[in-house]
């Protein structure tokens, strides 16, 4: 990744950042919307800022449709109602060359939140922010691998009782064209090699409840020549109340 990706990806979070928040106070103004809805409305605001989608719509999941990593809404579905949990998943491009995607999770709720709720969401973060101080400690010396920071991730998550959980791998390489998932390799158990220098790759923990919900925080970052992370994603502390 040379400098003029670095600014377009930075460029393009900024964006993605503001169409987040944006689809946020939607939902905030209007308590009776549909997953369909916000949706629409995050795609209007891609063409708006003219940036370039993958295949897949963005995801918007209320409730039980978050207890899948990859729901998208039909035109007939759920409906805003108070004691829902939101899943806003969204990524997109500058619609120009030497342009990364950027990639986003957040996580908001409708209501008093419930402990259980607020349990899992910690566990989250925290497996996502152990994951990144992980890198940094291991980078004083050497860079570990995709397979490590995987492992490390999943710990913690594993010692908050969730092991039956966990759905999919902690991150990914991010694409440069077609797609936010990259060619190189990811932060999964399959992938024994060292994360490559400037590289961009997501952090995504996720724990799921068949039919019942699903929390995931997902965050972009690279290590830069100097052996440093950046994270270049704003990064969630609590659920955003609606």
């Amino acid at each position: 990744m040379n400098k003029l990706e670095i600014k377009n990806h930075l460029k393009v979070n900024q964006i993605l950042n503001k169409i987040k928040d944006d689809a946020f106070k939607l939902i905030s103004n209007n308590h009776s919307i549909t997953e369909y809805e916000v949706q629409r409305f995050i795609i209007k605001e891609y063409k708006k800022h003219n940036l370039k989608q993958s295949k897949d719509p963005p995801i918007v999941a209320f409730n039980q449709n978050s207890s899948g990593p990859h729901y998208y809404p039909k035109k007939k579905s759920k409906k805003l109602k108070p004691g829902t949990l939101i899943m806003i998943d969204i990524w997109a491009r500058l619609n120009q060359k030497h342009s990364p995607f950027g990639d986003i999770t957040w996580m908001g709720y409708y209501g008093k939140v419930p402990k259980e709720i607020n349990k899992v969401f910690n566990a989250v973060k925290k497996s996502r922010d152990y994951s990144i101080n992980y890198i940094k400690k291991e980078l004083k010396r050497r860079i570990p691998s995709g397979k490590e920071v995987n492992e490390k991730s999943k710990e913690i998550i594993i010692k908050a009782g969730y092991e039956k959980n966990i759905r999919h791998s902690v991150g990914h390489s991010i694409g440069v064209s077609t797609s936010p998932h990259g060619i190189y390799g990811h932060i999964s158990r399959r992938n024994k090699n060292p994360l490559k220098i400037n590289m961009l790759y997501t952090i995504e923990p996720g724990i799921y409840f068949k039919n019942r919900f699903g929390v995931r925080s997902e965050i972009d970052f690279y290590i830069n020549n100097r052996r440093k992370v950046i994270i270049t994603t704003k990064v969630q502390k609590r659920l955003i109340k609606v």
